[in-house]
């Protein structure tokens, strides 16, 4: 098995689902936005595609 290291910004993900859920016809809420990215962020976890790395501060 090949592991490749993604970093996943939730930020983009909200960017990427308000642009989206606008094209199709709904006006989403930044709270809704940000909601909607960490559950995205959790399901990927829960999934285990993604592993939660928490970078140290040098």
């Amino acid at each position: 098995m090949r592991e490749i290291e993604v970093y996943i910004d939730t930020e983009e993900i909200a960017e990427f689902f308000f642009q989206e859920l606008i094209r199709r016809g709904f006006v989403p809420s930044e709270m809704e936005l940000d909601e909607i990215a960490d559950i995205t962020f959790d399901y990927l976890l829960a999934k285990c595609i993604i592993d939660e790395e928490i970078e140290e501060e040098e």
